[in-house]
């Protein structure tokens, strides 16, 4: 079945990780959204703008991939409930399965990972993540609620072997 997955989880837990994990399992799209941002702005702000700009851009790609019938990984912070919602409907029109991903790892790990080393991590396109922007975005998670079906990942695990069969893929 045609499957549209969703990432949630704090900035550094693991969730660009696990997406390029299940591309290479399934072969679904990326859509990354890390890299569309450094792509669009080269070193963005983060202002309303700019994510409003970003994310309707983003959200007709998945529409359009959907439509075209390919399985696609949205590769973002999924903070919020109505923005999961949302890509639910697109995936409802096109008789896609939504799949939300929650990559839980302790808030410090988190932070530790976003925001320092960046360098290091090939998922840290866009370099260390300003610790004010983690603790925003952080406090601003929405865990899923009782009408939101997900799998949780422990971001500590990951691995192909890991993600493939607790995905079951």
């Amino acid at each position: 079945m045609q499957t549209l997955y969703l990432m949630l989880g704090y900035p550094g837990a693991g969730k660009t990780t696990t997406a390029k994990i299940i591309h290479d399992l399934t072969g679904a799209v990326h859509l990354w959204a890390d890299h569309q941002r450094r792509e669009l702005y080269g070193t963005p702000t983060y202002s309303h703008e700019e994510n409003v700009q970003l994310y309707d851009q983003l959200n007709s790609e998945a529409e359009d991939l959907l439509a075209s019938g390919h399985n696609v990984i949205y590769d973002t912070n999924f903070n919020y409930v109505k923005d999961r919602r949302h890509l639910q409907a697109i995936a409802n029109r096109y008789h896609a399965k939504t799949v939300l991903i929650w990559v839980v790892v302790p808030k410090e790990l988190a932070l530790e990972r976003a925001t320092d080393g960046a360098h290091l991590q090939h998922t840290r396109i866009l370099g260390n993540m300003p610790i004010e922007t983690f603790n925003h975005l952080a406090t601003h998670l929405e865990e899923p609620d009782a009408n939101e079906e997900y799998i949780e990942l422990d971001g500590t695990k990951i691995s192909p072997e890991y993600v493939r069969k607790t995905l079951g893929l």
